[in-house]
């Protein structure tokens, strides 16, 4: 606090040098003083990591701190790779009441699930399963612990064992499993199939890239070439959606298919020489002529941006979906004192047009000025669909786990489903799943019924005349929404959603991809501009 004060105050009055000599000095003194005269014994690492944050925190969210003890936090970040389980982990509330939100949440009353294994990677091939709730990892509970408590409880170094307590529905008691760790390198690519629908007059190639970590441009690369040669792709769909960046020059890398060497694709500028710099290809494009559509939405951000960004200002490729994040920061790592690092923002990045990708500026934001993400920033696409954004029973039932839960049950009873590419669940699947939503006390509540129910208790508190109390009354039933009409009314996304979640028990992440992509309203936009 005292730092962030003492450099606002003397900003314009002397060298940043001796500024930031005279808060250390502060910062220093109020720590010896506290260390002397403070009541009770303090963590004073604790204490120091947590101003440190606080005070990075006030200049942008992407500028960290990282301390030794975090080294595999940062690895995971630079390289996508870390020694662990491979499963993605959630934690959610632990019983209905709290499910549909009545009681209040504490830290203790939360489960922790495996919700995702990943194909060939330990867990998986230990048995984990989607829904198995983890109740202690290495003899230690999970009760009490966050999120990323539990995490870096299942990582260590690879070779090494973690044996996790799970409880399984159906399953009578909790058993335990046994996992050796290793190198998980989540593959960039995380999708590449060739669509041959016969609406189209070629086949077309499609990528889904999942991020921008060490190598991942010849993952992608490889990808491409086995769909021209291989599979005969004639144009590309490149699939940026929900890709939140990584390492520029591996968005360089994969631009550098597409465009002319020594094509200037972005600039960065910085306070110091150092962090300004000209990125431009290196090598003569493979795919010059390749019809090219990117699919992009709000969470694209930083090498995301820089791919469909620089595509576009070189009118090289169309660009479908909503605007990008306008994550236009780019940050350096530096070693610090006693093994750990920081991760500082140096510049920002600019696109061939000229045109800076970040959306906030954050100096406005330090003065006082909460600033919201209007036109400015970001990559608005050449066709813009828009995201709805309704909120309905699907939404209801996806943030309650309720499509979750009923795709474990449904993975219990059933050993096997149709491929991706053909399975769908039937009407009489569905009204299974209302049963379901039935015997877990499933009440549909929307905004309007909870704001009815509060003008009801309002109106009683205000004394309302009897006969103008009865008449709101009898809106109730109309208001009060009957949630398997709702899902009538939804059934097909209903379908769709319920259904993506039990093909990934069956066929994880890749085989979801194939089943969503026979709903992709974005990717259908795409084709037909390839065609």
């Amino acid at each position: 606090m005292c730092l962030i004060l003492c450099v606002s105050l003397h900003a314009q009055e002397r060298p940043s040098t001796v500024r930031v000599d005279e808060c250390i000095t502060i910062f220093n003194d109020v720590m010896r003083q506290v260390d002397v005269n403070y009541v009770d014994t303090l963590n004073y690492e604790d204490l120091t990591e947590s101003a440190i944050n606080a005070m990075l925190r006030k200049i942008d969210p992407y500028t960290v701190y990282y301390p030794k003890k975090n080294d595999r936090d940062l690895r995971m970040l630079t390289t996508g790779k870390y020694g662990g389980i491979g499963s993605i982990i959630q934690q959610r509330p632990a019983n209905k009441a709290q499910l549909k939100g009545k009681a209040k949440v504490s830290k203790d009353s939360l489960w922790t699930y495996a919700v995702n294994p990943y194909e060939g990677k330990p867990a998986q091939r230990a048995g984990v399963q989607a829904g198995d709730r983890i109740l202690s990892v290495d003899g230690k509970t999970t009760k009490g612990l966050s999120v990323s408590e539990v995490s870096n409880n299942l990582r260590g170094e690879p070779g090494t064992t973690v044996v996790l307590e799970l409880e399984r529905e159906g399953v009578e008691k909790p058993f335990k499993v046994s996992i050796v760790r290793e190198d998980i390198h989540l593959e960039p690519v995380s999708y590449a199939t060739i669509l041959q629908a016969d609406t189209l007059p070629y086949p077309i190639g499609y990528i889904a890239f999942g991020e921008f970590t060490e190598g991942s441009a010849q993952d992608f690369s490889n990808a491409l070439d086995d769909l021209y040669y291989n599979h005969g792709a004639k144009g590309l769909v490149i699939d940026l959606r929900g890709n939140g960046g990584g390492i520029v020059d591996e968005a360089m890398q994969i631009v550098n298919l597409f465009v002319d060497r020594n094509t200037t694709i972005v600039e960065t500028r910085g306070k110091t020489a150092r962090s300004n710099n000209t990125y431009q290809t290196r090598n003569n494009p493979r795919y010059k002529e390749l019809p090219l559509v990117v699919l992009v939405d709000k969470n694209s951000a930083s090498a995301s941006e820089i791919v469909s960004g620089a595509l576009q200002d070189l009118h090289r490729a169309t660009l479908v979906g909503q605007r990008t994040f306008g994550k236009g920061l780019v940050q350096n790592v530096r070693p610090i004192a006693y093994g750990g690092h920081v991760k500082v923002t140096t510049s920002k990045y600019y696109l061939p047009s000229g045109r800076c990708i970040q959306a906030i500026d954050y100096s406005e934001r330090q003065k006082g000025h909460e600033l919201k993400r209007d036109t400015a920033g970001g990559i608005l696409p050449d066709i813009v669909l828009s995201d709805s954004g309704k909120v309905d029973i699907t939404y209801t039932l996806y943030m309650n786990h309720y499509f979750f839960d009923y795709a474990t049950r449904y993975h219990r009873l059933h050993d096997s489903i149709a491929r991706p590419e053909v399975f769908e669940l039937t009407d009489e699947e569905i009204e299974d799943f209302c049963r379901f939503l039935d015997e877990r006390g499933f009440k549909y509540e929307t905004e309007t019924s909870k704001f009815f129910e509060d003008m009801i208790k309002m109106a009683k508190h205000e004394d309302i005349d009897s006969a103008t109390l009865a008449q709101l009354e009898a809106l109730e039933p109309v208001l009060t929404p009957d949630f398997r009409k709702a899902i009538e009314r939804n059934k097909e996304e209903v379908k769709q959603l319920l259904g993506a979640e039990i093909v990934l028990r069956y066929y994880y992440q890749k085989g979801q991809a194939a089943y969503n992509l026979r709903y992709d309203k974005e990717l259908k936009r795409a084709l037909k501009e390839l065609k």
